[in-house]
C-alpha cells in the first residue's frame, strides 16, 4: 500500500495533467456540431484503418484456400466449355440440342466430353536439372492417372503425368529435356516438335517448323492438338526469335514460355478420354497385329 502511494505521489502531476486533458478535450468535442462531427470523422479513419488491416491479414492467411477454390472452379467451367465445343462442331444440329438438352436436364454435358479436368497442387517443383520433375498432391484414390496433361489456370502448358501413387502424382514438364509435344502457330495449320535443350528456365525450342509457315515475333505458340496429351489450343509461349535451319525447309524457333515455371502453385488436370483407345489402336497397327481388329456396324 505504501509503495502504491509513493509510486502515484510521484507520478501525480502527470496523472493530474492526463485527467485534465481528458475533461479539455471531452469539453471540446461536445462544445458544437462542428467539433463533434470532426472528431467523429477521424475517429472514424482510425478505425477504418485499423480494421482494414485486420482485414487484410485475416485474408493473407485464406489466400491459398481461395486460390484452391477458384482453380477448382476454373477446371469444372473449362469442362464444360470443352463440352460445349464439341457438340458445336458436331455434324448435325440435333447433336447439339441434345447435349444442350442433357446438361438443362442434369445429366451433365461435361461427361459427354472428350476431356475430363480436375485441380492439384505443386508440392515439388525443381528447375534446374536437365530432366526436371513436378510433384503434386493429388494421386490413384483422385482420379489421376498416367498421361494427364497438366497446364496452369490460366490455361498455359506445364507438362504431363508420369507416375502415380495413391496420394501423389509426378510430372514431365516442359522443363525436361526428355519432353516432346507438338506446337503451332496460333492460327496456322503448320506445326513442328516442342523440346526444350536444358538451358534457359524461361525458353523452349520448336523446330520441324515448315518454312511456309505464317511466323513472325511476339506470335502466340499454342499445341496442335496432334499429340494425345494435350487439346487442341493451349497456350506454350511466343516467338521470341526464328531462322531457317541447315537445310532450309524449316524453321528453329526458340520460344518463350508463357508459363513462369518457377512459380507454379494451383493447376489443373486434363484428362483425354480417349487416350488409350487411340493409342492401343496405334500401337496394333504399328506392330502389324490388324488381325485384333474387327469392324462392328
Amino acid at each position: 500500500m505504501y509503495k502504491l502511494i509513493e509510486f502515484i505521489r510521484r507520478i501525480y502531476v502527470v496523472l493530474l495533467f492526463l485527467i485534465i486533458e481528458a475533461i479539455a478535450l471531452n469539453y471540446y468535442a461536445h462544445s458544437s456540431y462542428y467539433t463533434q462531427a470532426k472528431i467523429l470523422s477521424h475517429a472514424n479513419r482510425v478505425t477504418g484503418w485499423a480494421q482494414s488491416g485486420i482485414f487484410s491479414v485475416k485474408h493473407f492467411f485464406t489466400l491459398r484456400r481461395e486460390n484452391e477454390m477458384l482453380t477448382s472452379r476454373v477446371a469444372e467451367l473449362e469442362g464444360r466449355l470443352a463440352a460445349y465445343r464439341e457438340a458445336a462442331s458436331a455434324a448435325q444440329t440435333d447433336s447439339l440440342a441434345a447435349a444442350v438438352a442433357a446438361d438443362t436436364l442434369g445429366v451433365g454435358l461435361e461427361n459427354m466430353s472428350q476431356y475430363r479436368y480436375m485441380t492439384a497442387r505443386v508440392v515439388s517443383n525443381s528447375i534446374h536439372r536437365d530432366r526436371n520433375f513436378i510433384t503434386l498432391n493429388r494421386g490413384i484414390m483422385h482420379g489421376v492417372m498416367n498421361d494427364m496433361a497438366v497446364i496452369t489456370p490460366d490455361g498455359a502448358m506445364v507438362g504431363y503425368v508420369v507416375g502415380c501413387s495413391e496420394r501423389y502424382s509426378v510430372v514431365l514438364p516442359l522443363l525436361n529435356t526428355d519432353f516432346r509435344t507438338s506446337g503451332k502457330i496460333a492460327g496456322d495449320d503448320y506445326f513442328g516438335s516442342i523440346s526444350w535443350r536444358g538451358s534457359s528456365p524461361y525458353e523452349v525450342e520448336m523446330t520441324e517448323l515448315s518454312k511456309y509457315a505464317a511466323i513472325e515475333e511476339g506470335a502466340e505458340v499454342v499445341s496442335s492438338g496432334l499429340s494425345h496429351f494435350f487439346p487442341a489450343g493451349v497456350k506454350i509461349g511466343y516467338v521470341e526469335s526464328f531462322e531457317l535451319n541447315e537445310s532450309q525447309t524449316a524453321y528453329d524457333v526458340t520460344v518463350r514460355l508463357a508459363t513462369d515455371m518457377t512459380r507454379l502453385g494451383n493447376v489443373i488436370l486434363i484428362e483425354n478420354m480417349d487416350f488409350g483407345e487411340v493409342s492401343d489402336l496405334e500401337a496394333d497397327v504399328e506392330a502389324g497385329r490388324t488381325d485384333r481388329m474387327e469392324y462392328q456396324p
